[in-house]
């Protein structure tokens, strides 16, 4: 799977994770570099507290489009570091 914004592979990986619909990247695969922190955060019920990243590319920001758990619930322990992405972020094979 490739998670592509602005003509530029964000991240790539054939160990994606599914949860609700959403690939969830292993934190190996991403391009961190395009990546800055956010200061952003939200909750689920059931996965916990997100920190999302803002991508940056050829000078263009997409603020808060990609997020992940850093300490996740429980129930979704198995997702803990990897990053998912929305906003215009095209994922596909």
């Amino acid at each position: 799977m490739k998670a592509i914004w602005n003509h530029q592979i964000i991240a790539e990986s054939n160990d994606t994770i599914v949860v609700e619909n959403n690939h969830y990247f292993p934190p190996g695969s991403l391009q961190h570099g395009l990546l800055k922190p956010s200061a952003t955060h939200s909750t689920c019920p059931w996965k916990g507290e997100a920190s999302y990243y803002t991508i940056e590319v050829n000078g263009q920001a997409n603020k808060d489009a990609a997020w992940y758990y850093p300490a996740p619930k429980t129930a979704a322990a198995q997702i803990k570091d990897y990053v998912a992405f929305w906003k215009g972020v095209q994922i596909s094979e």
